[in-house]
């Protein structure tokens, strides 16, 4: 398939209406749209957009989960050049605060109620946390508008007065280079960083993670990952998109729910993280579902963790490798390589992304086959929201990103991802990857999650520790997982603790990530 002519988001949705127009595009519960009904309401839209006084430059943020609104709202500001601020839902008011002021956010779309707290109250504690947020307009998604907010319905008729030569006007004046939404990373020990991502890149990079993938127009996608989250709104989205693909919601992810939707709708392409895959597998309606429609998808993970979606009937998953920064995936996995290949490594880089693997300390270029830091150039964020320190220090002076990642390129080009650099545990003076020793206990056929971390130790200064999630009904002795690993490792990188824990015990962010530096909490007295 080829990619699309446009390289702005205003020109690709026309190019789409006018290429596919009778596909479908979108489903949501009982609401379907196809490519022509989805583009005239996002022009509706934008229209109400700009009655409400925004454009090119300004800074509108959504909230919500998973729906045909989220979606509506994406794309008709970015058709103005408006930049979206996605927030998380799961954030705290401090969290929310912060990123409305970074960001100079302007309006606000939300649905009346955000992880069961109605937004009226969640805003006024947001603004207790920082009276300096300014919000023009609270545009809401609701059966009955709260006061003071403008309905989300109401846009269309808001915009009656604006011609279609004006809205022309607006989608022509964005540019390639402008930004289109601006995402924040969840941070473990400081605030959140700002990541804008330009409209070229959200078209390119992601029609290249769709060829990879083998997407077709025949193809639907499940997609229960949060929108907020890069995986969802940047890579999911537009790699379906680009090849004229539909999208199939699911609001909130559920496993017996997600069974049932994939079965209805003959969804054929999976987006989702190991534990996700594993409440699908463990469900106990799973048997009694046909799935046999899934083929392809993207995912991360241990091999045992991807072979799970192949069982699940995504024969070709793709493993992938990236971050917000690099406009979700860097390195993706072809479908049609052998499902060896697939479950041991990240694919190539993908088209235009160049990867360069050094020395953590000397920065020195090593050859194929040696593991060390990850540094990336192609398809990256041109800088940190309003952060000129933290991006001068994640650029090298060639201009590769420094991803904080530790990985290795085979001879054939392929890439390997071994953890973050960040994260190395030196014990007795000697440099070990926690994602190496995870991998060789995550083979154990009793664990389900194994994570490494180190804690101060007299004689080695830092000892290895690791936290075990157990399978269901699964048990172990710490004296098995010993001769596991001893087995399948140097002396040195056999743990000399662990912990056996619950998943709800773990430390996570906002956005579901471990926070690997919260870990060694688990082993205090």
């Amino acid at each position: 398939m080829q990619i699309p002519d446009s390289r702005t988001i205003p020109g690709l949705i026309e190019e789409l209406a006018r290429l596919h127009g009778e596909r479908l595009f979108l489903v949501d519960e009982d609401r379907r749209y196809r490519y022509a009904e989805f583009h005239t309401e996002v022009q509706q839209h934008a229209k109400g957009l700009i009655a409400l006084g925004l454009g090119r430059g300004d800074r509108l943020a959504v909230l919500m989960d998973n729906r045909a609104e989220w979606l509506i709202a994406h794309f008709a500001a970015m058709s103005l050049g408006v930049e979206v601020v996605a927030l998380n839902c799961w954030a705290s008011a401090p969290e929310l605060a912060y990123q409305l002021d970074h960001a100079g956010v302007r309006a606000l779309v939300a649905t009346d109620s955000i992880r069961g707290r109605p937004l009226p109250e969640l805003l006024t504690e947001v603004a207790q946390q920082n009276d300096a947020i300014r919000l023009e307009n609270i545009i809401c998604v609701a059966a009955k508008t709260p006061n003071g907010c403008v309905a989300f319905s109401a846009l269309p008729d808001l915009g009656s007065s604006v011609t279609d030569g004006m809205l022309r006007a607006a989608n022509d004046a964005v540019a390639p280079k402008d930004t289109a939404c601006i995402l924040y990373t969840s941070g473990s020990t400081a605030m959140p960083k700002g990541v804008p991502l330009l409209h070229h890149g959200m078209v390119e990079n992601m029609w290249r993670i769709g060829e990879r993938q083998h997407i077709t127009t025949d193809d639907r996608l499940w997609l229960a990952v949060s929108l907020f989250w890069s995986f969802g709104c940047v890579n999911a989205l537009f790699s379906m998109m680009t090849h004229g693909g539909a999208i199939v919601l699911q609001r909130e992810f559920d496993a017996g729910e997600a069974l049932a939707l994939i079965e209805k709708e003959c969804c054929t392409v999976f987006y989702g993280t190991p534990n996700m895959s594993l409440a699908l597998w463990e469900h106990p309606d799973r048997a009694a579902r046909d799935l046999s429609s899934l083929r392809t998808g993207a995912t991360i993970g241990t091999p045992e963790q991807v072979q799970r979606i192949v069982d699940l009937g995504a024969t070709e998953i793709c493993n992938v490798y990236g971050l917000t920064e690099a406009y979700g995936n860097s390195a993706v996995g072809d479908a049609h390589d052998p499902l060896e290949t697939r479950l041991n490594n990240c694919g190539k880089p993908l088209d235009d992304v160049i990867f360069k693997i050094v020395d953590p300390e000397t920065q020195r270029p090593l050859p194929a086959g040696k593991v060390g830091e990850v540094l990336v150039r192609g398809f990256l964020t041109p800088a940190y929201l309003d952060d000129p320190e933290r991006t001068v220090e994640s650029f090298d002076p060639e201009g590769f990103f420094r991803t904080g990642d530790l990985g290795v390129l085979d001879a054939d080009g392929y890439f390997t991802f071994k953890g973050r650099f960040k994260e190395m545990v030196k014990t007795g003076g000697i440099n070990v990857a926690p994602a190496e020793v995870e991998i060789a206990l995550s083979s154990h056929n009793a664990v389900e999650e194994a994570h490494v971390t180190g804690i101060p130790d007299q004689r080695l200064d830092e000892a290895l520790a690791a936290v075990i999630v157990l399978g269901d009904g699964k048990s172990v002795l710490e004296s098995e997982l010993i001769a596991h690993c001893r087995e399948r490792l140097a002396a040195y990188k056999v743990p000399r603790h662990y912990r056996f824990a619950v998943r709800n015990e773990l430390p996570l962010t906002t956005t579901g990530k471990l926070q690997k530096n919260r870990l060694p909490e688990l082993f205090e007295v």
